[in-house]
C-alpha cells in the first residue's frame, strides 16, 4: 500500500501558503515551496500545486471561517514575484494514476466551492490580485474569488491553456465558472481557452475575465480600496472571538479508522468499509457563549469534521473499497435537541458555521464515487442531520421490529426541521425534494411528521427508505445487494449514481462535478492526454504530442 495522504494539517505545518491579518482583512499569500510536494519526481516551480498544496489551501480556508470570525475580506496574492499561479503541476499530472487525478480534481473543486460558499453563506468575500501569469488551475483558484484585480504591466495574463498544451480541460471548473459565473461570451470564451498566452490588460476586463486592470504604480492601493468595498458589504461580526480547530482524535489501524464520534471498519475482501456515526453523549450547549467554549469538541462540529477527514481518507487512500455503508449509534433525542439548538442560534456566527459545514460534509458524501448505502437498525439515530445521510445514500434498508435476544429499541427514523432547508445539495434541493421530484405532497407530508419517531413500515409507506424487512429477511436482503453491488464495474457504478444522485435543476456545481465525473474523467485517461506519446507525457520536450484524429 502507498503511503497514506494525510487530510489535516495547521498553519504551523504550512510548507506552501501563508496567513496575515489586519483587523477585517486577511492576507492568503501562496508561496510554494518547490521541493516540498506531496510525492517524489517532479518540483513545484512557478507556485503550481498538488494535492499537498491544496490540503493546506482547504485548512487555511476552514480556519478563516472558524477561527477568524472578525475577517471580513480574504486577499488571495501571490508571494512570488513575476507569477501569480502556474496551475496544477504537470509533472505530476503526467505521473500520477488515473484515479488520483480525478481525486485530485474533485477536492481541489470542492475547496474551491468552499470559498464561494464562504462569501455567499458567511460573508466572508474573497479578492484576488494576480500580478503575474495566472494559468490553468491558478487562473481556476482567482475564478473562486468574488472579484479579480490584474496588474497592468505587461507581465501579468489569465489563461486556460489546457487545451492547446495538454490535450486536456480545466479541471477544476475553468469553463463553466467562465461562462456561468463571470458570464463570459461563448465565442470569446472560446478563444481564450484556445490561446496558450491567456488573455491581459484591458482585454481581459472587456471579456469579464477579471474585474480590473491596475497598473503597478497603484496596484496595492487598489487592492486595499477593493478589500474595503467588499468589507463594507459583509455581515461578519467584527471583534468576535474565534475558536481553535484543535487536532482530530483519531487512530489508524490496519483495517479501521476510529474517531470519537465516527468509526469507520474496512472489510477488504468485500471490497467495503462500514462507517457508524455515535450521536451526541450529552445534552446541548445550554447557549451560544458555551458553544463558544466547547470550541471544536461541540459534539455537532466534532462529529462533521471526522465524517468530513473519514470520507476523504476512504477517497484517496482506500480506492479498491466499492460500498460505503452508513450506520449511526445513540439517542436520536439528543441529535434533534442539538439540532434544534443549532436552529435557534443561527443567526449566532459559530452555529452557523457549524451548519454550514455540515452542508458541505453532506455535499462531499454526494459526490464521492462509492455506492453508498444506509442501513437503519435498532438503536440508531438517523435522526435530523443524521437522516440526511440515509437520504444521500444510493438505497437506504431499515428493519422491523428487532432481533431476536436483542432488547435494544426497534429502529426508527426521525425527520426535523433541518431537512427541510438547511442542507441543500449541489442542485439548490434539499435531498427530500430530490428525492420526491415532483411529488411535493410526499415532502409536505414528511413536515407534517417532523419530530416522530417513524418505525420501518411507516418510513417505508412514506419513501424515506428503499425497502423494509424484519429479522427473518434481513440479512438476506443486505447480503444480496452488497454482493450484487461488488460484481458490477466500478466505471460503470460510478456513470450511474453521478448521474441519479441529482435529479432536478442543473447549477454550476451539478454542471462542474458532473462534467469532471464524465467527459473530464473520460479525457483524462485518452491516449491524445496520457498515452505514451500523448501530451501530458511530452510536454516539456520539444517533441510534438500525436494526437487521435476520430471524433467520438
Amino acid at each position: 500500500m502507498t503511503e497514506r495522504i494525510d487530510f489535516e494539517t495547521s498553519p504551523s505545518r504550512y510548507r506552501h501558503w501563508k496567513l496575515a491579518f489586519d483587523g477585517p482583512v486577511a492576507q492568503l499569500i501562496m508561496d510554494v515551496d518547490e521541493n516540498a510536494g506531496l510525492f517524489e519526481g517532479y518540483s513545484l516551480k512557478l507556485n503550481s500545486y498538488d494535492l499537498g498544496v491544496d490540503i493546506e489551501l482547504a485548512d487555511a480556508v476552514q480556519r478563516l471561517r472558524f477561527e477568524h470570525p472578525e475577517v471580513k475580506v480574504v486577499v488571495l496574492r501571490s508571494g512570488k514575484d513575476r507569477v501569480f499561479c502556474a496551475g496544477a503541476n504537470i509533472r505530476m499530472l503526467a505521473g500520477a494514476s488515473h484515479a488520483h487525478k480525478v481525486n485530485f480534481c474533485k477536492f481541489t473543486n470542492e475547496t474551491r466551492n468552499g470559498m464561494e460558499d464562504a462569501s455567499a453563506s458567511s460573508g466572508q468575500k474573497y479578492l484576488c490580485a494576480i500580478r503575474g501569469t495566472a494559468a490553468g488551475g491558478g487562473y481556476e483558484l482567482a475564478l473562486a474569488c468574488d472579484r479579480i484585480i490584474l496588474a497592468d504591466d505587461g507581465n501579468s495574463t489569465v489563461a486556460l491553456p489546457e487545451l492547446p498544451l495538454l490535450a486536456v480541460l480545466p479541471g477544476t471548473g475553468g469553463l463553466t465558472r467562465v461562462t456561468d459565473k463571470r458570464k463570459v461570451r461563448r465565442d470569446l470564451a472560446d478563444a481564450f481557452c484556445t490561446v496558450e498566452e491567456g488573455v491581459k490588460g484591458s482585454r481581459a476586463v472587456k471579456w469579464r475575465l477579471v474585474d480590473e486592470v491596475v497598473p503597478n504604480s497603484r496596484f496595492d492601493a487598489a487592492a486595499r480600496q477593493a478589500a474595503e468595498a467588499l468589507a463594507a458589504t459583509s455581515d461578519r461580526p467584527g471583534g468576535a472571538k474565534g475558536i481553535v480547530l484543535t487536532p482530530l482524535r483519531r487512530k489508524f489501524g490496519a483495517d479501521s479508522v476510529h474517531y470519537s464520534s465516527v468509526k469507520v471498519d474496512i472489510d477488504r475482501p468485500a471490497r467495503r468499509a462500514t462507517v457508524t456515526i455515535a450521536g451526541p453523549e450529552g445534552p446541548p450547549p445550554a447557549s451560544a457563549d458555551v458553544l463558544i467554549d466547547e470550541g471544536a469538541d461541540a459534539w455537532t462540529l466534532r462529529a462533521a469534521r471526522e465524517l468530513d477527514d473519514a470520507i476523504l481518507h476512504l477517497r484517496l487512500n482506500e480506492r479498491e473499497i466499492g460500498t460505503l455503508v452508513f450506520k449511526t449509534a445513540g439517542d436520536a433525542a439528543r441529535v434533534l435537541a442539538h439540532d434544534a439548538f443549532l436552529e435557534a442560534n443561527r443567526d449566532h456566527w459559530l452555529a452557523r458555521e457549524i451548519l454550514l459545514y455540515w452542508k458541505r460534509v453532506l455535499k462531499r458524501i454526494d459526490v464521492t464515487s462509492r455506492s453508498l448505502v444506509a442501513l437503519i437498525e435498532p438503536a440508531s439515530c438517523f435522526a435530523g442531520t443524521l437522516a440526511e445521510i440515509a437520504f444521500a445514500c444510493d438505497r437506504s434498508f431499515m428493519l422491523s421490529g428487532t432481533f431476536p435476544g436483542d432488547n435494544r429499541p426497534p429502529a426508527a427514523m426521525t425527520l426535523g426541521p433541518l431537512n427541510f432547508g438547511a442542507y441543500p445539495m449541489s442542485n439548490g434541493l434539499t435531498r427530500l425534494d430530490t428525492r420526491f421530484l415532483g411529488e411535493a405532497h410526499s415532502v409536505a407530508a414528511g413536515r407534517e411528521r417532523i419530530g416522530q419517531a417513524l418505525d420501518a413500515d411507516q418510513a417505508d409507506e412514506m419513501g424515506l427508505v428503499t425497502s423494509s424487512c424484519d429479522h427473518i429477511d434481513w440479512e438476506d436482503e443486505v447480503r444480496i445487494f452488497l454482493e450484487e453491488r461488488t460484481s458490477f464495474s466500478a466505471d460503470g457504478l460510478t456513470g450511474l449514481e453521478a448521474n441519479l444522485r441529482f435529479a432536478g435543476p442543473e447549477t454550476m456545481e451539478t454542471k462542474i462535478f458532473g462534467r469532471l465525473t464524465a467527459w473530464q474523467n473520460w479525457i483524462f485517461q485518452r491516449p491524445s492526454a496520457a498515452g505514451a506519446d500523448g501530451a501530458l507525457k511530452r510536454y516539456g520536450s520539444g517533441v510534438k504530442a500525436a494526437f487521435d484524429p476520430e471524433r467520438t
